[in-house]
């Protein structure tokens, strides 16, 4: 049965989402979309999630949200993101390539639409006028950014409101590992602006998950990125999620998601299963009470 969305409005746009999202670069590969994903699809909505974060350049990812709606007949809002790569030189660049993401998508238009980096030489006023054109062009609802900095998310606040357009949204990686946005100033710009800060990775990859600690790595790839050393650095972090998820009778993930959610951004963790997608969406609908955001901001682990 499908639960009534924790809703939260996209920026100053009007756009209504859920106050969660799912990010799905793991959906497809080069080799094209995922055939699997159908019942992950479903679980998300049925658990009230109704943004699907996608982009160009994950794989078939558009493919599989694409095959998803078509075959259930279920509209999500969808966002989707735009690669400046060296050789796109120009705005004609960007309305080629959403027209291409609309068609893997099987829409007319998308819900969100973003630039996915801020690469140079082009620069971001270039490109927040390529998303007003395809504001006024129909092919997006509401558009945004992704990795801007503090500087970079002004002036395609300001680029964009010349136009008559709000900037709905700016991505950038958030979680108890990485509180890079709220050191910067990042988070709290974007408040002042009224554009919502989407966080990818909030569960650092897995590491915030609850699956992992020193005597628990793990495999694959991810091995050598988070060996003992970075485990046995970090164990402050998963001690206090330990104990406020035991108190609140929640998992480690849904309260180091819901900590985001406290922060006043918008977490978009993945979801490869229908399970995980259920975990998810259960850190909506509840808040962490004061003292236990205090306790879990007091262990923050800075780089080194």
């Amino acid at each position: 049965m499908e639960h009534e969305a924790e809703a939260a409005e996209l920026g100053r746009t009007g756009l209504r989402v859920s106050a969660l999202g799912a990010g799905t670069n793991t959906w497809g590969s080069r080799a094209g979309p995922d055939p699997d994903k159908r019942s992950t699809f479903d679980a998300l909505l049925d658990s009230g999630i109704t943004l699907i974060d996608t982009a160009e350049v994950y794989g078939g990812s558009e493919q599989t949200i694409g095959r998803c709606m078509r075959e259930s007949g279920r509209r999500p809002v969808v966002l989707t993101k735009f690669a400046p790569f060296p050789w796109r030189l120009g705005k004609g660049a960007m309305r080629s390539a959403l027209r291409r993401s609309l068609s893997r998508l099987g829409l007319s238009a998308v819900d969100v639409y973003l630039l996915h980096f801020p690469l140079p030489p082009i620069s971001v006023e270039t490109w927040a006028d390529a998303l007003a054109d395809a504001v006024e062009a129909g092919l997006a609802r509401t558009v945004g950014v992704s990795n801007c900095d503090l500087a970079q998310t002004r002036r395609a606040h300001m680029a964009l409101a010349a136009r008559g357009i709000s900037l709905a949204c700016n991505e950038v990686g958030l979680s108890l590992l990485q509180r890079g946005p709220e050191r910067s100033g990042l988070l709290d710009v974007c408040k002042e602006l009224g554009v919502t800060l989407i966080a990818y990775q909030p569960l650092a990859s897995g590491m915030l998950s609850g699956k992992y600690d020193r005597e628990h790595r793990p495999g694959g790839f991810r091995r050598l990125i988070y060996g003992g050393h970075y485990l046995a650095r970090i164990e402050p972090v998963l001690a206090a999620l330990r104990r406020v998820a035991e108190a609140r009778g929640k998992t480690v993930s849904q309260v180091a998601l819901n900590w985001i959610l406290c922060k006043g951004a918008l977490p978009i963790p993945g979801a490869k299963s229908p399970e995980q997608a259920r975990q998810n969406g259960a850190a909506m609908g509840w808040r962490l009470m004061a003292a236990e955001v205090a306790e879990l901001d007091s262990v923050d682990i800075r780089p080194r």
